[in-house]
């Protein structure tokens, strides 16, 4: 139970305190004059105010309302290094076991700061905080505790925007005496052009000591399929590192900064900066036999692909056909074969024989130059042949042969016949996954083609096949370049949609691209991608198997994900990581080691940024809300991180100050919640108008005696 008295003023308070003045003033004249009867006058004056404020006597039934205390745990990727896991869990058992014995208080656990794929970066505390705030009456809270290694972000800068008044106190796990070393990336690319090299600026750093001026660190370095560089550079100092892109798609480096003694982690010692190589235009020569039909396809093709940049020449009229007519009429620009074939072929990305036969229109020592560019400068040649492959003027007939993957048998099939996919070509990213192609045993669904040479294949890949089964497109990796035969001149009649036509774009410049080493057109191939902590791996081979894949985690921990046939020519495998951070992935090729680059998590560099425990941050707060911060670790604990040293807990009921060298308090809000409510008046009514009347009745008498 609960008594109170309250007032409901019959007439308005301005009015009420105006009255109540008046007749002050009256009773101290009176009594200043000292008047007969003054003092019953003042009783009566006083009986009449109190009439006019109407009293009650409020008596409430109360029910007390625990107190409520917010136990934020930090779950962010610093706390997962050295043995903060170990010593997170000690002190929360104990501070479980304290606050469980104080009686009329309620404990809310908060986990807070967890790595998601869709988390704002850093440690937030206070935003996972308020969400939990938004259920919980300020006036029930008794104070929060933050279990935290102290690196905390988005710390607000004033008490009063945290929403309530009670102590915030800071558990700190870690120890004071910490030390880390890391590397920061302050400029990395992006891209870069084949060929080129671009810098990247990195340094060295180092928290909880302080490095004297020319120290040096040990940056090892390590470059795509080169041995590993190592160089000095100065702690605190910017250093510059140039960056290769030797290739087209992903160039890898990585970047370590040796590891000191009794450094509190290696986890943020190691970079890993991958950026795609990128060319620049790439160069195509097209040298068509003669005008016909498929002609025009080539060159639509390659014209519609705005990086690439075509020179084409067709040969109007061989040397052989006299008919008379001046070369100005016949030419618009003369063949410069000198110049495209012997000074200016390593230039070119790409060259193409569109039906061509050799008629004297090129050397012989022009032939040998493309084979050589082809092996030992890593060109690439596509013959795109018909009925001409198979005559006596074929391109086999010349220095070209030996990089040709097939000879022709001199036979040429003039009947219909439907393009279909290899068992080789399924598996092909070039043919893989063509549409209409036909799956589970259905014939494709494009339209026929009406001539092919026939071929033996001595090397390479027939990925397609034509009339009577014979090879109809081969492809070959020769030396350092790469070299594809169509044995066909009808692909046109796909462009034109003949019978329905075909995929024809999207064969024709697949075909190209891997010519011109796209890497995503790589029949050996790794591909990592992450969705929040959960890392995919799909390889790509022509092989039947391939080995598990190596998932290097930033700290050097390897994690073998086994690869699961997906499809032809694909496998994929998952794996669960702990941590946020860069992953390297690697597995083994026919060619060599294949690598990829992934992040896993959320990308936060903030986070690993400084992970030695401080209380620099949470300090201030502690102070503005009558807080402490309490080191729960110490030298003392480091071989047994259950060790743990947490504050005595009380509660205090109006105090500014709640904590000291070896305790914290709450406080005590003494809420409570009213069940019923029961007025009673005091003074209206006939009890107030008798008392009232006999006090005027009695100053009336003592005035006349």
């Amino acid at each position: 139970m609960n008594w109170s008295i309250d007032f409901s003023p019959l007439i308005p308070v301005p009015w009420l305190w105006a009255a109540a003045g008046i007749a002050a003033l009256l009773c101290a004249v009176l009594l200043l004059r000292r008047s007969r009867g003054a003092a019953l006058r003042t009783l009566a004056l006083a009986a009449l105010i109190a009439a006019l404020a109407n009293p009650t006597l409020r008596q409430e039934d109360r029910e007390r309302l625990a107190n409520i205390a917010l136990v934020v745990v930090d779950e962010s990727t610093s706390q997962s290094i050295d043995k903060r896991p170990e010593q997170t869990a000690a002190v929360r058992a104990q501070i479980e076991k304290k606050l469980g014995a104080i009686p009329d208080l309620e404990v809310k656990y908060v986990t807070a700061a967890r790595p998601t794929d869709t988390g704002s970066r850093g440690t937030n505390l206070f935003a996972d905080l308020n969400v939990a705030l938004g259920d919980i009456p300020p006036d029930r809270i008794a104070g929060v505790i933050l279990l935290t290694d102290g690196q905390v972000h988005d710390v607000p800068p004033t008490a009063e925007a945290l929403g309530f008044s009670a102590p915030v106190h800071t558990l700190l796990t870690g120890r004071p005496d910490e030390f880390d070393r890391r590397i920061e990336i302050i400029k990395a690319p992006k891209y870069g052009l084949v060929g080129q090299t671009r810098d990247i600026e990195l340094r060295a750093m180092e928290t909880g000591r302080a490095s004297k001026p020319g120290d040096l660190v040990t940056l090892k370095i390590k470059r795509d399929g080169k041995p590993d560089e190592l160089r000095s550079i100065e702690i605190g100092q910017t250093a510059t590192i140039p960056m290769d892109f030797p290739h087209a798609g992903s160039n890898i480096l990585e970047a370590e900064i040796e590891t000191a003694p009794g450094e509190l982690t290696p986890v943020n010692n190691r970079a890993v900066i991958a950026a795609e190589g990128v060319r620049e235009n790439l160069r195509v020569l097209l040298v068509s036999g003669e005008p016909h039909a498929g002609e025009r396809t080539w060159r639509n093709l390659l014209k519609s692909d705005a990086s690439v940049d075509l020179v084409h020449f067709t040969i109007l009229r061989p040397p052989e056909k006299q008919d008379g007519t001046p070369i100005n009429q016949l030419s618009l620009i003369a063949f410069p074969t000198r110049e495209l074939f012997s000074e200016k072929i390593n230039d070119f990305d790409l060259i193409i024989f569109d039906r061509y036969e050799h008629r004297g229109i090129l050397q012989m020592s022009y032939y040998d130059n493309i084979a050589r560019y082809v092996e030992n400068h890593g060109g690439a040649l596509l013959i795109a042949a018909g009925d001409d492959y198979a005559g006596a003027t074929t391109l086999y007939r010349t220095p070209l042969a030996p990089v040709l993957p097939a000879r022709p048998t001199g036979r040429v099939f003039e009947e219909p016949f439907k393009a279909s996919i290899s068992t080789e070509g399924a598996k092909h990213p070039v043919t893989r996954g063509l549409p209409g192609a036909g799956i589970d045993g259905k014939p494709p669904t494009w339209g026929r083609w009406f001539r092919q040479a026939e071929v033996k294949a001595d090397r390479g890949t027939a990925v397609m096949s034509g009339a009577q089964d014979s090879p109809l497109l081969l492809l070959e990796k020769r030396g350092k370049g790469r070299v594809a035969l169509l044995t066909s001149d009808h692909a046109w009649l796909w462009a034109r949609g003949f019978e329905g036509g075909g995929p024809h774009s999207d064969l024709l410049r697949r075909l190209s691209h891997w010519l011109m080493k796209e890497p995503d057109l790589e029949e050996e191939r790794l591909i990592a991608s992450a969705k929040g902590l959960k890392v995919t791996l799909e390889r790509h081979s022509m092989g039947e198997t391939v080995a598990p894949a190596q998932l290097t985690a930033a700290d050097g921990s390897v994690i073998d994900v086994k690869l699961e046939p997906a499809g032809p020519g694909i496998w994929r495998g998952t794996s669960e990581v702990k941590l946020p951070g860069l992953y390297k992935a690697a597995n083994d090729g026919p060619d060599g080691p294949l690598t990829a680059v992934v992040h896993a998590g959320t990308e936060d560099p903030r986070e690993m940024s400084d992970v030695t425990a401080s209380a620099k941050a949470l300090q201030p707060m502690a102070s503005q809300t009558g807080g402490g911060v309490f080191w729960t670790g110490s030298r003392e604990t480091v071989a047994d991180p259950a060790a743990v040293n947490v504050p005595r807990v009380s509660m205090l009921t109006t105090a500014k100050v709640f904590s000291g060298s070896d305790w914290m308090a709450l406080k005590d809000r003494e809420a409570y919640m009213t069940r019923g409510v029961k007025i009673f008046p005091l003074f209206t009514g006939l009890l107030a108008l008798a008392a009232l009347l006999a006090l005027m009745t009695l100053a009336w008498w003592r005035e006349g005696r």
